[in-house]
C-alpha cells in the first residue's frame, strides 16, 4: 500500500479515514478540496486544479481523498489501493450536518485557510448537490471500484462506520506486526 484512492460521496468520510490512514501509514495525506477550493470558498478553474494534482499523482507514495473526477482515471491507474466509502444517504447528511454545526466559523483540516463551516446559500446548495448526485455519483464510484478490481488492485469497499473502524484497526494490527518483525 503506498498510493491509495479515497472516494465516497460528500459526507462518507473520506477525510477522516484518509487522516487515520495516514497516522497508521506515514504516507502523506492530499485532501482534494484544498485543490478545489481557494480562500473564501472561490472555486478554482479546472485547469488549475488538474495542473496542481498531476505531480501528486506521480509521486511514489500518497493517500488522496476526495473529487476532482476529471482526475480519476489517471489517479486510479496510479493507485495500488482504492477505497470505496459507501454508506447511506441518511449516515452523509446526518455528518455533513453535524460538522457545520460543531465547526462553525472555523476551518476543517481537509479545507484551505479561508473556508470556514458556515450556514448560508452554499450549504442549502451542498445538501441539495447531495440529494440530487446520490445515485449518478454512486454508480460512478461503483463503476470506479469495478475497474480497480478488474487491473487486479486491491479495492476495498466500507459501507459503515463499524466497517470502516475495523478496517483501521487491522491496519494497525499489520503495520504493527510488521514493525516488529
Amino acid at each position: 500500500m503506498k498510493r491509495v484512492m479515497v472516494i465516497g460521496a460528500p459526507g462518507s468520510g473520506k477525510s477522516t479515514l484518509a487522516r487515520k490512514l495516514g497516522a497508521v501509514t506515514g504516507l502523506p495525506v492530499i485532501h482534494i478540496d484544498h485543490i478545489h477550493w481557494m480562500s473564501g470558498w472561490k472555486e478554482r478553474p479546472l485547469p488549475e486544479k488538474i495542473a496542481m494534482i498531476r505531480p501528486i499523482e506521480e509521486g511514489q507514495e500518497w493517500i488522496i481523498e476526495g473529487g476532482l473526477s476529471a482526475t480519476f482515471p489517471t489517479r486510479l491507474e496510479r493507485a495500488d489501493t482504492l477505497i470505496w466509502l459507501d454508506v447511506p444517504i441518511g449516515l452523509r447528511f446526518w455528518r455533513v450536518v453535524k460538522r457545520t454545526v460543531v465547526g462553525y466559523g472555523r476551518n476543517r483540516p481537509d479545507l484551505p485557510d479561508g473556508c470556514p463551516e458556515i450556514i448560508g446559500w452554499h450549504t442549502w446548495e451542498f445538501w441539495l448537490y447531495i440529494w440530487r448526485t446520490r445515485r449518478r455519483n454512486r454508480a460512478r464510484m461503483q463503476a470506479h471500484f469495478a475497474t480497480a478490481r478488474a487491473e487486479g488492485k486491491t479495492a476495498i469497499r466500507l459501507t459503515s462506520r463499524r466497517a470502516t473502524d475495523a478496517y483501521v484497526r487491522g491496519l494497525c494490527l499489520e503495520h504493527q506486526s510488521n514493525s516488529e518483525a
